[in-house]
């Protein structure tokens, strides 16, 4: 496992200490959740082509579900 480090205005960090308490975590550990979150979702290149592939057949996609 990697230890990435980094720095925030006083603001951010109260404003992630505050989120992290509300879910019981600490800020360290909400920080990871949100991380692998953001990364588990699909790219939105990945997105915008099924929207585009979804939108473009739209009509068939009605016809085959009758």
């Amino acid at each position: 496992m990697q230890t990435i480090k980094f720095s925030l205005p006083n603001e951010t960090a109260k404003k992630l200490a505050t989120r992290a308490r509300e879910r019981g975590l600490s800020p360290e550990a909400f920080v990871k959740m949100v991380t692998e979150e953001i990364l588990s979702r699909p790219s939105s290149d990945f997105a915008d082509a099924l929207d585009h592939v979804l939108s473009k057949n739209t009509d068939l996609y009605e016809r085959l579900a009758r």
